[in-house]
């Protein structure tokens, strides 16, 4: 079976950005002890957007023209999943455990290939549907163990915060052929500014340089480097596969609970963990191939030519040796043709 090389690069971008990630939650509420929550929201997101904006000057990278529509898309993701998502979070981090919290962020998947299902028409076989009702399954076996205790709200938090970045990572998809970084920076820095002008209005202090500085770091690596990961993921996968990927964040983040935090191992959240990776094993398992058919498209973003993609047959005026990764407009013809697929750029038509 011929696998392309933008499908690998693709899991293995959606699975890094998921272990980063997952080691935010536990780290977070580390930090929640120093820094009030929706002040501590406003740092990990300001440290993402100017790491990403540093780590960009160092490396001379070009600003690129979105669109209009674009902007709509990436303004909508901002105000659902940049600030309105983390501080729910945040405020459910307060009343659960970080181990809880961690899986029960398995929702985030769910929501994510629902509304990329029902909303946008992407295609969702059998396997991810059902991969999805395990992974329900979990959060309710896990949301029952923690509501037990009176955590309901801390709970509803969680999920909204999930639905927040299950909004967030369909509206971001349109967008993701442009440049991840610049996205990513662009999103840290409206959603960071935003969230700190409220912390300050509802009266939150500055903590020490030290809370501040671990915030900022953890911001960038667990918020920034992994949303450039992800929408490079969404760009290679679609959004219900990158999203079903993305929820082996919420093991990692319970393991470091469990390691860092010193958190009970208890028997929801083992057999919340059990249902949850039956779900996203039979995610990563899921195959799909048909005969389809590509109508003309016009477009921009980075691809190779050679045997491992067909989709890229144009022509240079200079020769572009096979596998090397370049950007430009190009035009794609129409073609038929049957191999495995997920819907990616190229990919988009219905069933």
């Amino acid at each position: 079976m011929r696998v392309y090389r933008t499908g690998q690069i693709g899991v293995a971008c959606a699975l890094l950005a998921a272990a980063l990630f997952g080691a935010s939650t536990p780290l977070a509420k580390l930090l929640l002890a120093q820094i009030e929550p929706w002040l501590l929201a406003a740092l990990l997101y300001l440290g993402s957007g100017i790491g990403l904006y540093l780590a960009r000057r160092v490396m001379r990278s070009k600003t690129p023209t979105l669109s209009r529509t674009d902007w709509r898309w990436m303004l909508l993701a901002v105000l659902l999943g940049g600030i309105v998502a983390p501080v729910l979070l945040i405020f459910g981090l307060l009343g659960m455990t970080g181990s809880g919290a961690s899986l029960l962020l398995n929702a985030e998947a769910v929501l994510t290939a629902v509304i990329a299902w029902v909303v946008f028409k992407e295609n969702v076989d059998r396997k991810v549907a059902l991969g999805l009702v395990c992974i329900v399954a979990g959060g309710i076996v896990l949301g029952w163990g923690e509501t037990v205790g009176g955590n309901w709200l801390s709970a509803l938090a969680v999920v909204g915060a999930c639905l927040g970045w299950g909004l967030d990572n369909n509206f971001t998809r349109k967008v993701a052929l442009n440049d991840a970084s610049f996205i990513a920076m662009v999103k840290g820095l409206a959603a960071g500014s935003t969230n700190l002008v409220i912390a300050l209005v509802m009266g939150a202090t500055i903590p020490a340089v030290s809370a501040v500085g671990f915030a900022a770091v953890l911001g960038f690596a667990c918020y920034g480097v992994s949303l450039v990961l992800f929408i490079i993921a969404l760009r290679h996968l679609g959004t219900a596969r990158a999203g079903a990927y993305f929820a082996v964040a919420p093991f990692l983040g319970a393991a470091l609970s469990v390691l860092l935090l010193g958190e009970a191992v208890t028997l929801p959240l083992v057999a919340a963990g059990a249902l949850m990776t039956i779900g996203v094993w039979l995610h990563l398992s899921e195959q799909h191939a048909h005969a389809h058919d590509h109508e003309a498209l016009s477009h921009t973003h980075s691809h190779v030519h050679g045997a491992e993609d067909d989709h890229h047959d144009h022509t240079h005026d200079d020769p572009i040796p096979p596998g090397t990764r370049h950007s430009h407009p190009h035009v794609h013809r129409p073609q038929t043709h049957s191999h495995p697929h997920v819907p990616d750029a190229h990919h988009a038509h219905t069933h």
